[in-house]
């Protein structure tokens, strides 16, 4: 087959992580992958394999995610049989792909992808209604897909993200949290997620805070992003500086993984959390907020616990209750993530999907 998959940008994010693996891996399966991006280059962009063709539209970096100019008429050089559209930029472009193509190659496969929980710009809403099919990374997006857009069931496919950075090790990396000033009793909790308001890195902060005198913690928050100096401010304010550690962006954050007690997450928009399922698959239990999809990232009240929005105490004392899990849960959560996440099983869904939608065989 031929695949084209088009995302805006290969920033650092949970579904640019996701265009890059399955690139990679419909590639390693023998076909004709290119990734198109608006914007060239990207921190991720370094991670593509050779095997897969990559093309960006605008000559030079405007930082514009919504200008992708050229767009159908780089489609029309070499028409692929399928046109994968991941993210919202991509997404809100779909409607167009689509009216371009429908005539003149009518075989050509668009699917789009509901991979968020934020509100849906219009283009996005559009585009859903016209593609071929749509694949949801949870059940909660496919849900709301049905509900609050009156999507037809029988044109979802829910496909779960795959696991990026599989766990190699169950040892424990003391050395990186004596580097950090963390020791055998402290409790290392992390999120790694950009720093978007969205995400609300701040919110954890407050959370860790007022965490109670007794119980040691530091709070590890790996990523970039334009809320980063707000977060450190506020640190700042709370004078919790020594204890909350900006780590930055990491290409591969497994280290941090292989250092951490407790995955944190308080993200007030997602679809799946890309950042739980690998917690999980590292053997950390999760401690996150309620937003769409995330309880499907870990087994509730087992692996992880949800959190209604805005309940620092019950956030709290569940970090206490999973800072002290044993080896059996631990070993419950990577067995559950690799199971259910398992690259292999998630790209081979789409190559069926694929084939499905194309009257061929997979």
């Amino acid at each position: 087959m031929k695949i084209l998959i088009v995302q805006d940008y290969l920033r650092s994010g949970g579904t640019e992580r996701q265009s890059v693996l399955l690139a990679n891996a419909f590639a390693d399966a023998d076909h004709q992958v290119t990734l198109l991006t608006f914007r060239p280059g990207g921190p991720l962009a370094p991670t593509l394999s050779g095997k897969v063709t990559h093309h960006s539209l605008q000559p030079f970096d405007t930082r514009l995610d919504w200008f992708a100019p050229g767009l159908t008429r780089m489609i029309e050089r070499q028409p692929p049989n399928i046109i994968l559209l991941m993210g919202r930029m991509a997404n809100c472009h779909g409607q167009g792909i689509v009216k371009e193509i429908r005539d003149r190659w009518p075989d050509t496969a668009v699917i789009g992808t509901m991979r968020t929980g934020k509100a849906l710009p219009w283009l996005f809403r559009l585009s859903l209604r016209n593609v071929r099919h749509i694949v949801a990374n949870s059940h909660a997006a496919k849900a709301t897909l049905e509900e609050n857009h009156q999507i037809p069931g029988d044109r979802i496919t829910v496909i779960h993200n795959s696991l990026v950075f599989p766990d190699r090790t169950h040892e424990r990396n003391s050395a990186l949290r004596q580097q950090h000033g963390a020791n055998d009793n402290t409790a290392v909790l992390l999120d790694v997620a950009m720093f978007r308001p969205e995400k609300n890195q701040r919110e954890l902060i407050d959370i860790a805070a007022g965490l109670p005198d007794d119980f040691p913690w530091q709070l590890w928050l790996a990523g970039d992003g334009p809320a980063l100096t707000s977060c450190q401010a506020h640190a700042r304010r709370l004078g919790v500086q020594d204890r909350v550690k900006f780590l930055g962006f990491l290409r591969n954050p497994e280290p941090l993984y292989a250092t951490a007690d407790v995955a944190v997450h308080a993200s007030r928009s997602e679809s799946l959390s890309n950042f739980l399922i690998e917690a999980q698959a590292h053997g950390l239990p999760a401690v996150a907020y309620r937003a769409q999809g995330v309880e499907e990232a870990f087994i509730p009240g087992e692996t992880g616990q949800g959190i209604d929005f805005g309940d620092h105490e019950g956030f709290r004392a569940a970090l206490r209750r999973f800072a002290d899990a044993s080896p059996e849960i631990r070993q419950r959560a990577r067995d559950f993530a690799r199971r259910e996440f398992a690259p292999a099983r998630q790209v081979r869904a789409y190559l069926d999907l694929f084939a499905k939608l194309l009257n061929v065989p997979s």
